[in-house]
């Protein structure tokens, strides 16, 4: 059974920063593409940044501000976020297409951890 761990989320200040982490474990083979999403109540998820072998990916609305990196040695995705604004406010979540060794290519999500930006 594959799992993913998301840290990092709470409470700051406009203009603030948090560092998001999400840890997948289990019997991995080999991890695709890793991704941050956001959603807020009332609207659908979004995709806020990717990572894979072809580079990185971000929404408009947070080009800039956000940066999206892997630690593949250990399953590893972080969003370094800085310049929070108001609107950044939702409950992040990580997810990531990878291949188990029971079952094959599975598309897997975290709980998800709530950032709240305060003006």
């Amino acid at each position: 059974q594959v799992q993913l761990v998301e840290s990092g989320g709470g409470l700051v200040e406009v203009g603030g920063s948090l560092r998001l982490s999400c840890e997948a474990s289990g019997n991995i083979f080999t991890v695709n593409t890793m991704d941050w999403y956001r959603q807020v109540p009332g609207k659908q998820r979004e995709l806020v940044a990717r990572i894979n072998t072809y580079g990185t990916t971000y929404a408009d609305s947070v080009k800039g501000r956000f940066t999206i990196s892997r630690d593949n040695a250990n399953n590893s995705v972080y969003l370094q976020m800085s310049s929070l604004k108001v609107e950044d406010t939702a409950v992040y979540y990580c997810h990531a297409d990878l291949y188990t060794v029971e079952d094959g290519l599975l598309s897997s999500w975290g709980q998800g951890t709530q950032v709240t930006v305060s003006p």
